[in-house]
């Protein structure tokens, strides 16, 4: 499928409304075409952003009251007559205070919450290991055990060379790699396995300051994120914790 021919899917496929078969198809395309990929994790990081319960709020018990309210009951022949001089009478009144009132919250949400992009970018991490996981089609784009495979095939598709560690002696076996895209970017993906568990490796480019390895867990997956200024890193597994802190530490020696 072209770009062209799959614009006008990209949304419903974010949506989750297209077959199955459609799905791997559209799979198959953005696993090649970083732009087309980008539209689609844009789509479901709006959605997230929308479904969040905070940017709604229910109204009183008494607003509803006033408004199932006839208009002649809320004030007589005058104030009926008030309403509906309104271009869209006494209902777009309402209509527009409610958005009033979503708008103003969600700006305030936005601006109260500092992480909301760690947040989203955590989301986003997981919801792409898990996607490798449900979908085979999608685990490997370069399915190899020898560093001086994986690594050369990320040239020309991410703005940087990863560095790609043979870590089987110590138990982590290299199975390939792919490429993702994560925060608005193209990501290489690591793919490593210990005692049948998968471990997600996730670098892409970002200016950003040297920081520590962080230990997260979401939806029952452990993750560690660090940075050196030129490259963030993410790492997720359902590993335990003690061994996916060793596999760390060997990364990064």
């Amino acid at each position: 499928m072209t770009c062209e021919e799959i614009s006008s899917l990209l949304t419903p496929y974010a949506d989750g409304e297209l077959d199955l078969m459609r799905d791997l198809e559209i799979e198959q395309h953005l696993r090649e075409c970083p732009v087309c990929a980008g539209v689609v994790q844009r789509s479901r990081s709006l959605n997230t952003m929308l479904s969040d319960p905070a940017l709604y709020h229910r109204s009183s018990a008494d607003l509803q009251r006033r408004v199932r309210l006839s208009p002649g009951q809320l004030g007589g022949a005058r104030a009926r007559d008030r309403l509906a001089s309104l271009p869209w009478g006494w209902l777009g009144v309402v209509a527009a205070a409610a958005v009033l009132v979503a708008v103003t919250l969600w700006v305030t949400r936005q601006g109260r919450s500092a992480l909301s992009h760690d947040e989203l970018l955590v989301r986003e991490v997981v919801s792409a290991h898990v996607r490798a996981l449900m979908l085979p089609s999608h685990t490997l784009d370069v399915e190899s055990s020898d560093q001086h495979t994986v690594k050369p095939w990320f040239i020309g598709k991410v703005d940087f060379v990863p560095e790609v560690k043979d870590l089987t002696p110590q138990g982590f076996t290299l199975t390939g790699g792919r490429l993702e895209y994560i925060d608005d970017r193209p990501a290489a993906a690591l793919v490593y396995t210990h005692a049948k568990h998968v471990i997600n490796v996730f670098i892409w480019r970002a200016a950003e300051n040297d920081r520590p390895p962080e230990f997260l867990k979401r939806q029952g997956y452990h993750l560690i994120r660090w940075a050196d200024k030129e490259r963030m890193f993410w790492v997720i597994s359902d590993l335990n914790e003690k061994d996916l802190r060793q596999f760390v530490e060997l990364l990064r020696r």
